[in-house]
């Protein structure tokens, strides 16, 4: 569906950083430092030797200034409110994924049965479920609805990381979790970009695309925030307070990390909410047409 154009984007902007975790906590930080470098010259060398970059046209329009193309790009979107929609979609998946992404170190290094092992392996099955998804999406046929893919990929990933995090008490359950969480993540992303690039005119990607990652990915340093205070101040505290035989501790256990896995079960809820929210605009639907 997306090529191998959208394989390589796939690897580069999601599996590089996974493989790299996996890599910390199984083999250490040298042999992050050598993967990283294997990567900077494998690439640097194909650009160099491989690439080569046609001599663009000169345009002889009047450039427009950096405030001018930002105010057509949202002029755009305010006139297209499907896209809008959509992206705030993702802006919204976006704060819950990166909550996600400040607990989960604190769960899988402080909780029984975690490790710094068992969070490179949890993270090593993610970048292979990520891997083999983008082999997926670059293989299907387009489908008849991508909106339906869009929110069927993003409730099933909802519905599953979380809830075995939450409640998973060993390595092989948090595997499957992370399995099932991200493998369906590459055929959203490919049905997400298709749909952004038929709707929007090329000669508006540019101004359009800058107005999006604006919109949709502002959310994510938020959610660091938020998923590191509510863990440290709110959830921590309130397992550490919890009897032993109250019935928090016996869906999440006592002691450190505890708190980190009733997070996930709060995610898990805060997720599925959101694609259930956004399943019933009829705006971001009316893309299908």
């Amino acid at each position: 569906m997306g090529g191998l154009s959208y394989l390589s984007s796939s690897v580069n902007g999601i599996l590089k950083p996974i493989l790299a975790t996996a890599m910390l906590g199984l083999f250490g930080l040298d042999a992050v430092i050598l993967f990283d470098l294997a990567t900077f010259v494998a690439a640097f060398a194909a650009l160099l030797l491989f690439i080569r970059i046609p001599e663009a046209k000169r345009d002889d329009a009047p450039q427009e200034s950096l405030l001018q193309s930002a105010g057509q790009g949202l002029r755009w979107l305010r006139q297209h409110a499907g896209i809008l929609h959509l992206m705030l979609f993702l802006a919204a998946i976006n704060l819950v994924a990166s909550m996600y992404d400040a607990a989960f170190p604190a769960m899988m290094l402080s909780r029984q049965g975690g490790s710094e092992r068992v969070m490179g392996t949890v993270n090593a099955v993610i970048g292979l479920s990520t891997l083999l998804g983008s082999l997926l999406a670059t293989g299907l046929k387009a489908p008849k609805s991508r909106v339906r893919v869009i929110m069927g990929t993003l409730m099933v990933s909802m519905c599953t990381e979380n809830l075995l995090l939450a409640l998973g008490r060993s390595g092989w359950v948090w595997c499957v979790g992370g399995f099932l969480g991200w493998f369906f993540i590459p055929l959203m992303n490919a049905n997400l970009s298709a749909i952004m690039r038929l709707h929007i005119p090329i000669e508006l990607q540019g101004r359009v695309y800058a107005a999006r990652n604006s919109l949709q990915f502002f959310t994510i340093p938020l959610g660091f925030f938020l998923g590191g205070f509510m863990v440290d101040t709110v959830f921590e505290p309130l397992m550490a307070a919890q009897p032993l035989r109250s019935p928090l501790t016996a869906l999440f256990g006592a002691g450190k990390g505890s708190g980190a896995a009733c997070f996930f079960l709060v995610l898990w809820v805060l997720g599925i909410a959101v694609c259930l929210l956004f399943r019933r605009d009829r705006v971001i639907w009316e893309l299908e047409r």
